[in-house]
């Protein structure tokens, strides 16, 4: 029996990495505040982020055995096939068990199998495509949606009639009533009159990013700069260690849970290039340099980078550029006020602050 439009059943699945599982739990959080008694089942992949950050989250969710191609080391593939067929299977006795009215699904290789056999059963869904590039799991199933929402304009690879720009789905409360800067600086133990850089490098922390600040500590402290440096967790005890006698004006951390305060405590930011950490920050609407990491899928996030430098909404390096012009670019912008004002206002236009209620409002107009 299918459920009605005030109490409808939906499955959301993607996951891998955050930038996935976040704007998964951004959607049912959109969802539950419209529709209290919607039923929301979330489809991951066994083994990743999603099956821990979604219980916690408050949401019901199920594993499948499905991993990513490994495309550096064919011969790691040999089970892929196995993993695949079981995890078709399994999608759909969840699909027949469940019987939702529609299935939505932000990416990654665990929204795969379930939306293919959503389409097999009738069941309408919805792609969120994060990326200024489509990974491959979307475009295998492009045809077959009932509508796609992107965060990126012009993305050729999807039928025009049922693409939708809508942008990323963030959580409001990281960019609405920033903290005041003074107090967000104090509160990491800084100097509140003093120009800050904040140096984020995804979840896992950018040895790239990591290596350069170190190198070029004294360069930063003799400019009278601030830095507040996100190492992530593998380079965490070393770094502190090496500079523990060096920390004045510098706050170090392994992870920032609140990126609220960090996002108000700077004047430049140093980031990935990962899709969410963009749309978070557009939506901030600060000074940005982008270091995508060269290994992400397709080359993703150099793609996601220059749509925002030819709009002269940020400034990028790539890896291999970083040892060289880094620091010395980040201190000259810090400086120039009229370039900073630039970017962040181009920056801000390309913000969607909307995004989450416009893919929600597409999603349950698609239920029939």
């Amino acid at each position: 029996m299918q459920s009605s439009k005030t109490s409808p059943k939906i499955i959301i699945s993607g996951g891998g990495t955050g930038g996935h599982i976040y704007p998964a739990i951004a959607i049912a959080d959109e969802i539950k505040t419209r529709m209290p008694d919607a039923r929301i089942l979330f489809v991951g992949a066994l083994g990743k982020m999603e099956m821990e950050k979604v219980p916690k989250a408050g949401y019901q969710i199920e594993g499948l055995p499905i991993a990513g191609l490994d495309r550096g080391n064919m011969m790691s593939n040999v089970n892929f096939p196995m993993k695949l067929l079981k995890s078709l299977s399994l999608a759909k006795q969840i699909i027949k068990e469940f019987q939702p009215d529609i299935a939505i699904g932000t990416g990654g290789y665990a929204s795969g199998p379930l939306l293919w056999q959503a389409s097999k059963m009738g069941i309408p869904f919805v792609i969120q495509e994060q990326n200024s590039f489509p990974g491959i799991t979307n475009k295998l199933l492009k045809n077959k949606a009932a509508a796609i929402c992107v965060a990126y304009d012009g993305i050729q690879q999807f039928p025009k009639d049922k693409t939708h720009h809508t942008g990323n789905p963030i959580r409001s409360e990281i960019f609405q009533n920033l903290t005041p800067k003074d107090v967000a600086l104090s509160s990491y133990g800084l100097d509140p009159n003093k120009k800050t850089i904040l140096s984020i490098g995804g979840s896992q922390g950018s040895r790239t990013l990591n290596n350069a600040w170190k190198a070029e500590l004294q360069k930063i402290k003799d400019a009278d700069v601030q830095l507040i440096w996100q190492t992530g967790k593998l380079d965490f005890e070393k770094i502190k260690n090496e500079i523990s006698t060096d920390l004045k004006g510098i706050h170090i951390t392994e992870f920032i849970y609140d990126m609220k305060t960090a996002f108000a405590a700077a004047d430049v930011i140093v980031s990935r290039a990962g899709a969410m950490a963009i749309s978070e920050l557009s939506l901030v609407g600060k000074p940005i340099i982008l270091v995508p990491f060269p290994f992400a899928a397709e080359d993703h996030q150099t793609k996601n980078a220059e749509s925002l430098v030819n709009k002269n909404a940020a400034l990028m390096f790539k890896d291999t550029e970083v040892p060289e012009k880094l620091v010395h670019s980040a201190l000259e912008l810090i400086q120039n006020e009229n370039q900073q004002s630039e970017l962040a206002e181009n920056l801000k236009k390309l913000g969607k602050p909307n995004a989450t209620k416009e893919i929600v409002d597409i999603l349950l107009s698609q239920i029939k």
